[in-house]
C-alpha cells in the first residue's frame, strides 16, 4: 500500500491537490500505476499548466548521514550547496570553498538547514 502523500509525490502534485481529486489515504501500487498510465483530465491539465519555475516536489539528502525527504519547496529557499540535519555539528559539513561565503537557512524540510556558499563580492 502506498500513501497518499507518496502518491502525490510520485504523481508530482501537491498534497492539496491529491486529496481535493479523491486520492484516498491508502492505495495499491497497482491504483497508483492505473492513474499513472490513464491520467484523469485534472492531472493532464495540471501537467500542462506546469511552468517549469519551481518543482512541486525536491528530494532533499543530508550531506553528511544521508537522511532522505521528499519536501514542498518554500519560495523563499535558495538553490542549497548542502542540506544537513540541524542536529549536526557544523564541522561535520564541508567547509565552503575559498571566495564564497556560507549562509544558513533554518526549517527546510522537517529536519534540515540549507546551507547556500555564494560567491564573495569582488
Amino acid at each position: 500500500m502506498i500513501s497518499r502523500r507518496d502518491a502525490a509525490i510520485a504523481l508530482d502534485v501537491p498534497m492539496e491537490m491529491a486529496q481535493r481529486h479523491g486520492i484516498p489515504k491508502r492505495l495499491s501500487e497497482a491504483e497508483l500505476g492505473e492513474i499513472l498510465d490513464n491520467p484523469p483530465a485534472w492531472l493532464v491539465q495540471s501537467r500542462a499548466n506546469r511552468t517549469g519555475k519551481r518543482p512541486v516536489w525536491v528530494h532533499l539528502e543530508c550531506a553528511v548521514c544521508g537522511y532522505e525527504e521528499a519536501a514542498r519547496p518554500k519560495k523563499w529557499w535558495p538553490e542549497f550547496t548542502y542540506v544537513v540535519c540541524e542536529h549536526h555539528s557544523p564541522a561535520e559539513v564541508p567547509k565552503a570553498q575559498a571566495g564564497f561565503i556560507r549562509s544558513e537557512f533554518d526549517g527546510v524540510g522537517t529536519r534540515f538547514v540549507g546551507i547556500a556558499d555564494v560567491p564573495a563580492p569582488a
